[in-house]
């Protein structure tokens, strides 16, 4: 697996979904809808997770393999594509926040 060229894919991706939040915080006059929209980007984040692993013929749930089988944590491929790519969802997540809390 590629990590790095899934996280490049993953973070342009959500970008995306960003952008298009924020175009439809201007329809929305209540400041506890703008605030679920941040559910709805966490829900795109593992929903394109998905989407790109399916792309990539990742298995999602399979084991991912170690350097050392002994090892009794046995990850799958998704905890390890969450721990690679939380950083990136933590900066946008945290840009679209600001994004929502300057606008009310």
């Amino acid at each position: 697996m590629d990590i790095d060229g899934f996280r490049a894919e993953l973070e342009t991706r959500l970008l995306i979904e960003k952008e298009y939040i924020i175009q439809e915080l201007s329809s929305i006059n209540d400041y506890q809808e703008k605030l679920e929209l941040l559910g709805k980007f966490n829900e795109k984040y593992k929903e394109l997770i998905k989407r790109l692993a399916n792309e990539n013929g990742i298995d999602v749930n399979a084991p991912y393999p170690t350097e050392n089988p002994s090892n009794s944590e046995n990850l799958s491929y998704e905890q390890i594509i969450l721990g690679k790519t939380m950083s990136i969802y933590d900066r946008l997540v945290d840009e679209l926040y600001e994004e929502i809390t300057s606008v009310n």
